[in-house]
């Protein structure tokens, strides 16, 4: 019972963080929120009793995605510069 309300939980909070990346206008502040989702979906695999898809998707989806994203966004010149 407990199980599934903490299951339940963290899927909402995915929703909202998913949707919070799509709404921000700020990349950094979506690449960190998109970061967040990836370290709250790798925590749900881990819920589902999947420890070795947690620890790559925490490793490659939350860690090194983001740092890509940021690396791609140090790149680039915000709209206020221009």
């Amino acid at each position: 019972m407990i199980e599934e309300i903490i299951q339940i939980v963290v899927l909402s909070i995915i929703i909202v963080t998913a949707i919070m990346a799509v709404k921000f206008k700020d990349l950094l502040a979506a690449v960190i929120s998109l970061a967040a989702t990836s370290l709250l979906l790798s925590l749900e695999f881990y819920i589902l009793q999947a420890p070795d898809v947690a620890i790559a998707e925490a490793g490659i989806g939350a860690a090194l995605t983001t740092a890509i994203f940021i690396l791609a966004i140090k790149g680039t010149v915000r709209e206020e510069e221009i």
